[in-house]
């Protein structure tokens, strides 16, 4: 690998870095007195690639297996959630903009979801971080994951025994396996490498996103989300389009030619397929 490109990724990474933790504030922040609305921070370019890091398009994992992801695993966008089931953001954004993504984008193929645990409110975050990824392994994150960010779940707080409630509520079948796996070392592994992934973006609150290398910070409105969605296939689209051939250049006009010598009988003949035989003389 040349030298050019880990430098190349690293300042990808670092300037996203910057964008996140500056951008994670600014949509999370309260809203100052008198404030009409909040604004999207995250604007999306009619330039599908203004904004896009192509660097942090391979934080993508596109694992067929992973079951903290939903969509096909060759969609041509994917978007990379960074979220703490403590926050509240985060509950907003699952219960009013992500079920229309998923109604909108990833049911035609056009979209994956890939979840990272990124707890950043304490014990509790951490605990219902890795109890969401062993309801994954019995094939129920999903159903974990809105049951947690439900209206009013949060509230209720995340104690070993409203985890366990959850999991009931999610259908995960085997609660003894599950009560295991929460606290075993996979789950935390898990969960921190997600954390470190998320840190290493410069990602200070929740939720962050990436969408094929574009980053974009808290509950924006969902027209940002389809937008940069809808910019991103498009990019997507135009790479994977055949490339028409340029057309070739005029020739020089060719210098015309002496007069040639009367030649010899030709010693063979051309059949109508274009194929070479012997002539007359090829016999004696």
């Amino acid at each position: 690998m040349s030298r050019s490109k880990p430098i190349a990724v690293v300042s990808g990474v670092a300037v996203a870095a910057v964008l996140l933790g500056v951008v994670s504030y600014t949509a999370t922040k309260p809203a100052s007195p008198g404030a009409a609305g909040s604004s999207s921070v995250a604007e999306v370019s009619a330039d599908p690639s203004a904004g896009v890091y192509a660097e942090l398009e391979a934080y993508a994992r596109r694992d067929a297996s992973d079951k903290l992801a939903l969509g096909r695993a060759d969609a041509p966008v994917v978007l990379i959630e960074y979220a703490d089931f403590k926050c509240g953001y985060c509950g907003k954004f699952a219960r009013d903009t992500e079920p229309v993504l998923i109604e909108k984008y990833v049911d035609n193929g056009t979209l994956r979801i890939e979840w990272r645990n990124f707890p950043i409110f304490g014990e509790e975050s951490e605990a219902v971080a890795r109890a969401s990824w062993a309801a994954g392994q019995q094939g129920r994150f999903w159903e974990f994951h809105r049951a947690a960010y439900a209206e009013g779940a949060k509230e209720k707080g995340f104690g070993k025994d409203r985890i366990a409630a959850l999991a009931k509520e999610a259908g995960v079948p085997d609660a003894a396996r599950f009560a295991k796996d929460s606290e075993g070392a996979a789950a935390r592994a898990a969960v921190s490498a997600d954390q470190e992934q998320g840190y290493s973006l410069g990602a200070t609150s929740t939720p962050s996103f990436l969408i094929n290398g574009r980053p974009i910070a808290g509950a924006q409105p969902l027209e940002t989300f389809t937008e940069t969605i809808e910019a991103a296939a498009k990019a997507a689209r135009s790479a994977e389009a055949p490339k028409a051939p340029k057309p070739s250049e005029p020739s020089e006009p060719s210098e015309p030619s002496e007069p040639s010598e009367p030649s010899e009988p030709a010693k063979a003949s051309e059949s109508a397929d274009g194929a070479a035989k012997p002539g007359p003389d090829a016999a004696r």
